[in-house]
């Protein structure tokens, strides 16, 4: 680490230290508190720095900042400015509120230490040279512990040993056989073939390396090896084409002769590369990891060991042997991860009371009765969930999770609606200013409806001078009843007079810090809101409750009657022209269109690059049409110029990639059109679907795709409109991280675990629950190396890339 980094790191810890005293000591500023981001930031000053500052930081002097007392926390505080001031050099400026005078600390003395630790950068390690690692960094590995963890997708059986004379052409085998003659020729210009007679007690055959002329230099007249590779007929005579050997001579097997495993690659490293030097890593190092779960809580799950599972995750004797490896693995990431969800419940529920709120009988029938339809059983069924928990004197916190048209607006509305009528305020934070702007329009009609008088305004990034103040004053005084915005809401500067309730719309596209911010608009002494998560996007219960556990559920399963179902249609290759026409046949009648463009994995910038393409492509297609292109790299307010333009008729066709699963209503446009169906998941497919049939008129939505052996899958999307059931079969088909960005929702990476695996998950689940109940804060002397491995997945994650 630099020296300018060193000093930003510190810069950020002081600069934290001081947020935490304006905040008046409440330790509530990140999740796990104060001790948490310490335990995260203070080993990144650490490192790069001398032994003795690492030394200093590895002893940390103080006690517990989550419990220490109130009244001592001033203190305490000032002290730890005062000890980061005394071991860093050169001395960074404290911030004003820390400087008060405190007695200074000196750390203990340091011993310098050269053993290789889980954080030790793979630079040092044997076999990494410098062209080495820089590619493994590509693979995200860059310590000793990114390595042990870095896990093989699958493993190759390679334990069987044929004898040749059993050997078939067209089959991949292993065997155990001595060279008796090497021969070397050249087959082309820059192509060299080593072949070598081989044999075992069974028979001979020719073993053939295409342009490997190294391996002539290591074969040797009467040496044993292995050999794994495809077995082919040439002449009469059988013959192998090698793709892995190794020497049979007492030493620990890597490429063949057992269960082998295959790694991720990136360009300049092959696969013997990676196996060598994880196998070096794995046998030397592995044991470096602690062991954080508690005896009893392995011995409940019937749990191998930690380090063992990380051995056998890379080779396993046997395939029964790689099953328990993946189970351990996959509970601990989501018992981490629970952990961290049933910690936040328990804190959302413990940080303070809320003010119960209990509308009236006569209250909630003249509310319905004002409505110009009546609410579906689901419907029903959720408002008196959230209407039983906005009457505890906890605050709610509740997951409301509807298909696109289910009606979650309505059930959003009589929850405000609630809360007004109690004296109170409510707050509305969408992911977008679009979204926030249709929301004032239709929650805005709602309430009025529901409640007249009620005042709905708007508070987004585009709101600014005189107006921005005056929106300020009036939330501040209790003039505004309910506000709608973007993350403006959540800003410093934004205070209610008594917000009751926060709703947040799309929760995917927001992570655990925001919804924290807009729970801190409503402290008011200890009083906390009520909190209600909508998203339209269907979630398998197995995976809510898993992405979710912090909150409870309600699920909107049902579709308000009278809705049109979206006719829904794979279109072949040689058919394309026909649904272009179509979509022109779509404009002619006065309706409008989507083209999704297919998805480009590679990154943003590569996408944006194709959907450009895609957009010229299309307008040679149809050059009398006008249309509109929406991609990621666009800014937020190029995005909604073009959706403003789109929802008000300007544009005819839109040209979009994946930024438009989630979007603003536009009833006039009935026609999906997704090129490249087959490259994203059914529930991807479902979402682009509800972008059209919001209106009267009869909507499409028609799947192009040229891969023949996905068609059976696409006909999933074209048989069922249930955004659940293609939910469960995605999770099914692809496992969660493909399903769903869990890091985008700010949760701990899953590399292993499959939230498919509903024994494994209640498992965790279970067990989270049980330890957070009798020792949340993880603080019993027994749960130590618990509460470090949760910090460092948590915190570090909190801390970095996750919201």
């Amino acid at each position: 680490m630099t020296t300018t980094e060193a000093t930003n790191v510190l810069t950020s810890i002081l600069t934290m230290l001081e947020r935490e005293a304006r905040a008046g000591y409440r330790d509530r500023l990140v999740i796990g508190g104060l001790d948490a981001y310490l335990a995260t930031w203070l080993p990144r000053l650490a490192q790069g720095g001398s032994p003795d500052l690492r030394e200093a930081i590895a002893a940390f002097p103080f006690r517990s900042y989550a419990r220490t007392p109130e009244a001592e926390r001033p203190a305490w505080l000032a002290e730890v400015a005062s000890w980061l001031r005394d071991i860093t050099q050169p001395r960074a400026a404290p911030p004003p509120s820390l400087r008060h005078a405190a007695p200074s600390r000196k750390a203990p003395p340091a011993t310098t230490s050269q053993s290789i630790t889980l954080e030790t950068s793979i630079a040092a390690l044997k076999g990494f040279d410098r062209r080495a690692v820089p590619r493994f960094h590509r693979l995200g590995v860059t310590t000793v512990r990114d390595l042990l963890f870095f896990f093989p997708n699958r493993h190759l059986d390679r334990r069987d040993l044929a004898p040749i004379q059993t050997l078939r052409p067209g089959t991949e085998a292993t065997v155990q056989v001595t060279v008796w003659d090497i021969t070397q020729r050249s087959i082309g210009p820059g192509r060299k073939l080593v072949e070598a007679t081989v044999v075992d007690e069974s028979g001979m055959m020719r073993a053939r390396w295409f342009n490997q002329p190294w391996v002539a230099q290591s074969l040797r007249q009467g040496s044993v090896w292995l050999l794994s590779g495809r077995i082919e007929a040439f002449k009469g005579r059988i013959e192998m084409t090698v793709s892995e050997h190794e020497p049979v001579d007492g030493t620990d097997r890597t490429h063949t002769g057992r269960l082998v495993p295959v790694y991720p690659l990136t360009e300049g490293i092959a696969q013997r590369t990676v196996r060598r030097l994880v196998k070096a890593a794995v046998d030397r190092y592995a044991a470096l990891l602690p062991e954080p779960l508690p005896e009893a809580i392995r011995r409940r799950a019937k749990l191998m060991g930690r380090a063992a599972a990380v051995m056998a995750m890379h080779y396993p004797d046997t395939p029964e042997q790689l099953a328990k490896a993946k189970r351990r693995v996959a509970f601990d990431e989501l018992f981490v991860m629970q952990l961290g969800l049933q910690r936040a419940k328990a804190e959302w529920r413990q940080a303070g009371r809320a003010e119960p709120i209990v509308p009236t009988p006569e209250q909630r029938a003249t509310w319905l009765g004002r409505l110009a339809f009546a609410l579906t059983g689901a419907q029903q069924r959720a408002v008196d969930e959230i209407f039983a928990d906005l009457a505890k004197d906890r605050p709610m916190a509740r997951l409301l999770q509807g298909d696109v048209g289910s009606g979650k607006t309505v059930v959003a509305a009589l929850a405000l609606a609630a809360a007004v009528a109690a004296g109170g305020q409510g707050a509305i934070l969408a992911p977008t200013e679009i979204l926030a702007n249709q929301h004032l329009a239709s929650l805005g009609r709602l309430l009025t409806e529901i409640m007249p008088g009620t005042r709905v305004e708007l508070l987004t990034g585009a709101v600014q001078g005189k107006k921005r103040r005056q929106i300020l004053d009036e939330v501040a005084g209790g003039a505004i009843d309910v506000l709608v915005g973007t993350h403006a809401v959540i800003q410093e500067q934004v205070t209610f007079k008594r917000l009751l309730i926060g709703v947040v719309d799309e929760q995917h596209r927001f992570g655990v810090a925001q919804r924290a911010a807009l729970r801190q608009k409503g402290i008011d002494g200890d009083r906390n809101p009520h909190m209600l998560v909508m998203t339209a996007t269907p979630i398998p219960r197995t995976l809510a409750l898993t992405l979710y556990g912090d909150l409870d559920l309600s699920v909107l399963d049902e579709l308000p009657p009278g809705r049109q179902p979206i006719r829904t249609r794979l279109v072949p290759p040689e058919k394309r022209d026909r649904a272009y026409q179509f979509v022109r046949e779509q404009v002619r009648l006065g309706r409008q269109a989507y083209v999704i463009c297919p998805l480009v994995e590679e990154s943003e910038k590569i996408e944006a690059k194709a959907a450009i393409a895609e957009f010229e492509r299309l307008r040679l297609v149809f050059p009398d049409l006008r249309l509109g292109l929406l991609h990621g790299r666009m800014k937020p307010k190029e995005k909604d110029e073009v959706m403003v333009a789109f929802r008000d008729g300007e544009i005819d066709v839109l040209v979009s990639t994946a930024v438009v699963e989630v979007g603003i209503d536009v009833p006039n446009a009935t026609t999906m059109l997704i090129e490249g169906a087959e490259r994203f998941g059914l529930s991807q497919l479902h979402q682009f679907r509800g972008r059209v049939g919001r209106g009267a008129e009869q909507s499409y939505c028609l799947l192009l795709s040229d891969a023949g052996e996905a068609s059976e899958r696409l006909r999933i999307v074209e048989r069922t409109s249930d955004g659940f059931a293609l939910a469960e079969e995605d999770l099914r088909l692809r496992g969660p991280g493909e399903f769903f960005g869990v890091r985008q929702s700010g949760l701990p990476e899953l590399k292993v675990a499959r939230l498919s695996d509903v024994e494994v998950l209640d498992l965790a689940r279970e067990e989270a629950e049980r330890l957070i109940a009798t020792d949340p804060y993880l603080e019993a002397p027994e749960h130590r190396l618990l509460r470090a491995e949760f910090q460092r997945i948590w915190v570090e994650g909190a801390s970095g890339d996750r919201s």
